[in-house]
């Protein structure tokens, strides 16, 4: 089986960058967000939005590291900021590969157990095979697959890429 790179680093950039423009559009009005990333590649994006939303705009970024058992979501999730600094906020989560939509979803959940004013959630790739009602609002790009077929993302800073295997 053959490896297909469907993103390379600079494409990367692009969309990180067309993502922090988006995000940006959408909460123009905020002095502050959150962007919370999922641990690991999902935490590594939003650092690279944070950088991107405040370089382009005014807002204040919080960030925000996401902890979730990815093998089994049901598990307490933890959040490196309390619930009182991320209520009454916009928040964005993100994730570097929207698969099933099961760890997004149990994200989601988290969060919506506080109030906020807005929640979004951002993708690098988004693979179209949900099993849970849920979307990314922000994405590098929509990608269909056959259900035999994963998408690795690897977001080391030197030769960032995404591929199909």
């Amino acid at each position: 089986m053959t490896n297909t790179i469907i993103l390379n680093q600079t494409e990367i950039v692009y969309k990180i960058r067309r993502m922090a423009f988006q995000i940006y559009e959408t909460n123009a009005s905020e002095e502050q967000i959150v962007i919370a990333g999922i641990t690991a590649n999902g935490f590594i994006l939003a650092q690279r939005l944070q950088e991107w939303v405040e370089k382009i705009s005014p807002i204040k970024v919080l960030l925000c590291e996401v902890t979730i058992n990815k093998q089994e979501p049901r598990e307490a999730i933890s959040t490196s900021l309390s619930v009182s600094e991320y209520q009454n906020k916009s928040v964005v989560l993100v994730d570097d590969v929207l698969h099933s939509g099961t760890t997004l979803i149990y994200g989601v959940r988290h969060f919506l157990a506080a109030p906020l004013k807005q929640f979004k959630t951002a993708v690098l790739v988004d693979r179209n095979h949900k099993k849970y009602p849920i979307k990314a609002d922000f994405k590098g790009i929509s990608l269909s697959t056959s259900l035999n077929e994963n998408i690795k993302v690897y977001l080391d800073g030197k030769n960032d890429r995404a591929i199909l295997e």
